[in-house]
């Protein structure tokens, strides 16, 4: 079915564009929402009205993204997080701990435009993260993380002593 959208959709388009979705989508999802209308030539007449105002807002987006990369590639997350001896960490830092991290310093962002290479850290160091924002335009941000413990002590294990004696043997021809 040929529909015009009346406001973005993530993974499917921008306002105004002219998309092609199954029927079912549409009906029961996209229609009853407002979020499209179906493709018609009044619905088309109507987009042509619209198409500055469009256009403006899509240019107001793409400043917007152009001052989130700056301020998110200035940001350097720092996380100290527990970690064994060969640098891997006992948890993970994942996108979710990202945003967060960008929420406390007041960059509002979607989970899911936060893209991790391995889709979570693991190990300690310096690891850069894309930051999809709007269009084409992508932040890189760089994340450090850190172990908490400096050299912490290994725990002593203790050992006991067992003695082993000699078993009694066994008469096997005594009843029982």
């Amino acid at each position: 079915m040929k529909i015009i959208l009346k406001q973005d959709i993530v993974n499917l388009g921008e306002e105004g564009d002219i998309k092609l979705v199954k029927d079912g989508y549409a009906r029961n999802f996209l229609i009853p929402k407002k979020m499209a209308a179906l493709y018609s030539l009044a619905s088309l007449n109507e987009l042509e009205k619209k198409r500055e105002a469009i256009a403006k807002r899509k240019e107001e987006k793409r400043k917007e993204a152009r001052s989130y990369r700056e301020k998110i590639e200035a940001e350097e997350l720092t996380f100290k997080v527990a970690a064994g001896e060969k640098r891997r960490l006992f948890g993970a830092i994942t996108n979710a701990h990202i945003v967060e991290e960008l929420a406390k310093k007041g960059i509002k962002i979607e989970r899911k435009k936060v893209e991790i290479t391995d889709s979570i850290i693991k190990i300690l160091g310096t690891h850069n993260v894309r930051v999809k924002l709007y269009g084409d335009e992508v932040a890189v941000l760089k994340v450090i993380v850190e172990s908490n413990n400096e050299k912490a002590p290994a725990p002593e294990v203790v050992v006991e002593e067992v003695v082993v004696t000699e078993a009694e043997p066994v008469d096997e021809s005594a009843e029982v």
